[in-house]
């Protein structure tokens, strides 16, 4: 199974690729929206870990663009971001987030464990 990590904070995204990649999944991950729809399109991962904050093209736009692709739609994305309001929340869902974690609030095992449980779900 591949995994594509959409994570501007580096450190943070080599502590989730190294973590998956000890639980046998193919990690990867990319630092800017704007590449992120190229890297999915060249990688076509299983899910996606997707901040929202990012530069040059944010989460929010990434999660539209990848659900409004027809080949890219059914890749379930689950959202990892430092933004914790409702309407942040409401808002990824909405465009089709298939789950939502806030950083500070859950540790890295388990939103490991909850990307596992997702991948295992299949697309």
């Amino acid at each position: 199974m591949k995994i594509l990590v959409v994570e501007d904070e580096a450190a943070l995204a080599n502590v989730l690729k190294e973590k998956f990649q000890a639980e046998g999944f193919e990690a990867d991950f990319v630092q800017s929206g704007d590449v992120a729809i190229a890297e999915t399109k060249k990688m076509n991962p299983d899910i996606i870990v997707l901040d929202l904050l990012l530069p040059k093209k944010d989460g929010f736009e990434v999660l539209k663009e990848l659900k409004e692709n027809t080949d890219l739609k059914s890749i379930p994305v689950i959202v990892l971001s430092n933004l914790g309001e409702d309407e942040s929340i409401k808002r990824a869902i909405q465009l089709g987030a298939a789950d939502y974690f806030v950083k500070t609030q859950h540790p890295i095992n388990e939103i490991v464990e909850k990307v596992k449980e997702q991948a295992e779900k299949g697309r």
